[in-house]
């Protein structure tokens, strides 16, 4: 197949490119960069220049009638392809909504309707996990689970992006959701979690006995090849690497891949880190702070209960399951740090 890709540069967009081009797919990666330039055609895809902003404009000046063209512009090689996996998004822990909805949510709308508009078979979104972290305390949620508030923005604008989406016209276009919590492997960037270790803060919550669930991202990339094919209009599924464990089970070996050491880390009990986390949000956004304060009720809600996802739709649906196993993951880590990134 031919394969529009967004957001190649990334984490999770190199991984997806990586993974098409070995399945023997034509990826065509937009970059909006020399720097991205550089990375999307390092991952092997065919380069693309361009900006989804420009997109954007073009959309939000149309008077109802979608057009898949801007002329001469990028937007024309929809014309060209079968499918599009749109990965790219601004993936912040602070910060107002209007400014996801300005920088995820208006690029994901025009690039969908424009998708449709080019008559592209398949449409598939990266969502995140996260739609469900908030006013949900469940310990195993699904795709009918109700989602709740979520309690950042980021992932708010996620949800709705995934409902505005799912409430456009698709006429050929049949759009697949994939809902990964926590991304992990080889390259990703560490660099937030060494720096609150080496400054002495980083700490446990209820002594780190609470369960995660989390994704390899060679596993995200392998549901997003079989949602090239697989999956009717409409289906939303949440992807791990069905082997939920503790906080501390996972973060501690995660983190000695890189020769960081937290198996000695102070604790704390959700029952006086949650309102402090609270009052520091408070007290942030009284400031107008542009960066988050050091705990947050997202933190609370990550490391601080149980929280795990239902992959049985995602098995049932796609055919998926996960490639790469966790002690694999860890393995290819060790082999290959990458601190600095």
């Amino acid at each position: 197949m031919d394969v529009f890709l967004t957001g190649g540069s990334g984490f999770a967009g190199a991984a997806i490119i990586r993974k098409l081009v070995a399945d023997g797919h034509v990826v065509h990666g937009l970059a909006r960069s020399s720097r991205a330039a550089e990375a999307v055609a390092a991952a092997g895809a065919l380069l693309v220049r361009g900006d989804l902003e420009e997109l954007v404009e073009h959309d939000e000046a149309d008077s109802g009638v979608r057009r898949p063209s801007l002329g001469a512009g990028w937007v024309d090689v929809l014309g060209k392809v079968d499918a599009v996996v749109h990965a790219a998004a601004l993936m912040a822990f602070w910060g107002p909504d209007e400014l996801f909805i300005d920088r995820n949510l208006r690029p994901a709308l025009a690039l969908y309707r424009a998708a449709v508009a080019a008559k592209v078979k398949r449409f598939v979104l990266l969502s995140a996990a996260s739609v469900s972290t908030g006013g949900n305390d469940a310990s195993v949620v699904d795709e009918i689970s109700d989602t709740g508030r979520p309690n950042i923005a980021y992932s708010r604008i996620k949800l709705r992006t995934e409902q505005e989406m799912l409430s456009q016209p698709h006429e050929d276009t049949a759009l697949v959701i994939l809902r990964p919590p926590f991304l992990w492997g080889r390259g990703m960037n560490l660099r937030g979690f060494i720096d609150t270790v080496e400054a002495g803060r980083f700490s446990w919550i209820d002594e780190g006995r609470h369960t995660i669930d989390f994704c390899h991202v060679e596993n995200l990339a392998h549901a997003a090849a079989l949602a090239l094919t697989r999956g009717e209009h409409g289906l939303v599924c949440y992807v791990t690497d069905d082997s939920p464990r503790a906080v501390r089970e996972f973060f501690t070996p995660l983190l000695a891949t890189q020769g960081i050491d937290v198996s000695k880390a102070a604790s704390y009990p959700r029952a006086i880190a949650s309102p402090l986390a609270t009052l520091m949000q408070t007290l942030a956004r009284a400031r107008r702070s542009a960066t988050a304060p050091p705990l947050t009720q997202w933190i609370i809600s990550f490391m601080g209960r149980d929280r795990a996802y239902d992959i049985t739709r995602a098995r049932t649906a796609l055919g998926y399951t996960p490639a790469v196993t966790v002690d694999e993951g860890l393995r290819q880590m060790t082999e290959t740090p990458t601190p600095g990134q």
